[in-house]
C-alpha cells in the first residue's frame, strides 16, 4: 500500500495507515488503535511514526544524566514475585546501611559531575521514619539532587511515619511534604509494575495497588515534585494490559501534569520466583523492546520523554531506539544492583563519555541534564568527514 499522502515515510500496513494520518495530524490514539500499533507487522513504519512524536517533543536532542542509583538496603518484605534482589532481615546477602555508611558510599562514588542520586531498594521493616528524612536531608546538604522513594515505598512510610501513641492514619500528603520540606526534588517511577489486578495479585500482591500508586504521584504532582513512570512487561501480562497501565498513564497526566518521563522496565529472568514458575529463562526480544517504546512514545502523548533503560534492555538497543520515539537514554547509574541481581548482563554503569559517544553515533545531540531535565551541557555531535 502506498504512504498516506501527508505521510514522510512508507506505510505498508492497511491497518496502520488512517492511525499514522491521525498522529501527523496531532491526534489521540485510542485503545483499539493502540492494539493496532502493538500488532502492526509494519515496525519501521510504527518506529517512524514514533520518531516524528519525538522529534516534534525535543527536536533531535538526546538527555542524560550523570547519576549513581544508591541501593541502601536490599532487605524487603514486599516478596515480589518477579525480584531477585530483596532478601530477609539476617538472610545471606542481605545489607542495610545506616547512615554513615551511606556517606561514605557516596564519597566512594563522587564524581564533579555528580547531579542527581536516584534511591532503590527494600522496604524494610525495622528502620523508622526519621532515617528516611535524614538522609534525604543529608544527601541534599551535600550538594546532590534527590530522586527519590517510589510509590510503594511512600506507601509504607504512612505505615512508619505515625507518631507512637497515634490512631490516625498518616496521609500520602504528609509524608511527601515532610520529604519535599527535606530536600527531595522528584519521584522515580518504581513500584507501577503493571496494573492490571489480576497480574499485580501474582507478581506483587503485598505492594501497594494501582490506584493507590496513581493517587501517590497525583499528590505529588499538586505539591509541585514532579514524577517518572514505569512498567514492568515481558512476565504474564497481556498486550490489552500494557495499553491499560498505559492509558492510565496518560489519563493521569492529563489531570494533574507532573510526570517528566515514561521507562518501560524488561523482565529479567532470573534468580526471581516469577522465572522459575514460568521456566522463562529468555529475555524479551529487541523487536518486542523495540515496539514496547515505540507504542510508549505514541499512545503517551503528554508525557515529555520515553526513557530507554540500557541496563535491562542493552545499550545497543537504546542505540536504535533512539530512532523510534526514545528521548532519553537515563545515565551513568555507577552502581545498579537491582536489575543485576534478576540477571541482566549489562555493565552496572557507564561513562558520560560512552554516553555521549552513544548518542552522538545515533546522530543525536547530547544533553546532559539533571533531575528535573534542567539542561546543563549541550554536546552537539561531531561533524562527519564525507570522505
Amino acid at each position: 500500500m502506498n504512504a498516506p499522502s501527508n505521510a514522510p515515510f512508507p506505510v505498508r500496513d492497511p491497518a496502520l495507515a488512517p492511525i499514522v494520518d491521525k498522529v501527523l495530524s496531532g491526534g489521540r490514539v485510542t485503545f483499539d488503535e493502540g492494539r493496532t500499533l502493538y500488532r502492526t507487522p509494519d515496525l519501521p513504519a510504527l518506529a517512524a511514526l514514533a520518531d516524528h512524536v519525538r522529534r516534534e517533543k525535543v527536536g533531535e536532542k538526546a538527555y542524560y544524566v550523570h547519576s549513581l542509583r544508591l541501593s541502601q538496603t536490599n532487605v524487603c518484605y514486599v516478596g515480589c514475585t518477579f525480584c531477585g534482589f530483596q532478601r530477609k532481615i539476617g538472610e545471606d546477602g542481605a545489607w542495610d546501611m545506616d547512615l554513615n555508611d551511606v556517606w561514605n558510599y557516596v564519597a566512594r562514588h563522587a564524581h564533579p559531575d555528580l547531579t542527581e542520586i536516584h534511591i532503590s531498594s527494600g522496604h524494610h521493616p525495622k528502620r523508622g521514619w526519621d532515617y528516611y528524612l535524614d538522609l534525604t536531608r543529608g544527601l541534599t546538604e551535600r550538594g546532590y539532587q534527590v530522586k527519590a522513594w517510589t510509590a510503594a515505598e511512600i506507601h509504607h512510610f504512612t505505615r512508619i511515619a505515625r507518631p507512637k501513641g497515634s490512631t490516625r492514619p498518616v496521609s500520602y500528603r504528609e509524608v511527601l511534604s515532610e520529604l519535599k520540606e527535606a530536600g527531595l526534588v522528584a519521584l522515580p517511577g518504581g513500584g507501577a509494575e503493571i496494573f492490571a489486578e489480576r497480574v499485580r495479585k501474582r507478581i506483587a500482591a503485598a505492594k501497594v495497588d494501582a490506584d493507590g500508586w496513581l493517587d501517590v504521584h497525583r499528590t505529588a504532582h499538586e505539591l509541585g515534585l514532579p514524577t517518572n513512570a514505569t512498567m514492568l512487561y515481558g512476565h504474564v501480562e497481556t498486550l490489552d494490559e500494557r495499553l491499560d497501565h498505559m492509558m492510565r498513564i496518560r489519563a493521569q497526566q492529563d489531570a494533574s501534569g507532573g510526570f517528566l518521563s515514561f521507562i518501560p522496565l524488561a523482565f529479567q529472568p532470573d534468580n526471581n520466583q516469577l522465572a522459575r514458575e514460568l521456566g522463562k529463562t529468555e529475555f524479551t526480544t529487541g523487536v518486542d523492546d523495540l515496539r514496547n517504546l515505540a507504542v510508549a512514545r505514541i499512545v503517551l502523548d503528554n508525557v515529555p520523554h520515553v526513557k530507554g533503560y540500557w541496563i535491562m534492555v542493552t545499550p545497543e538497543l537504546v542505540q536504535v531506539s533512539l530512532s523510534a520515539g526514545v528521548s532519553d537514554v537515563d545515565g551513568t547509574i555507577k552502581d545498579e544492583k537491582i536489575a543485576h541481581a534478576s540477571g541482566a548482563t549489562t555493565e552496572t554503569g557507564m561513562t558520560e563519555a560512552e554516553l555521549i559517544r552513544l548518542i552522538h553515533d545515533a546522530g543525536r545531540t547530547a544533553v546532559k541534564r539533571d533531575a528535573l531535565y534542567a539542561e546543563l551541557a549541550v554536546h552537539a555531535p561531531p561533524v562527519r568527514d564525507a570522505a
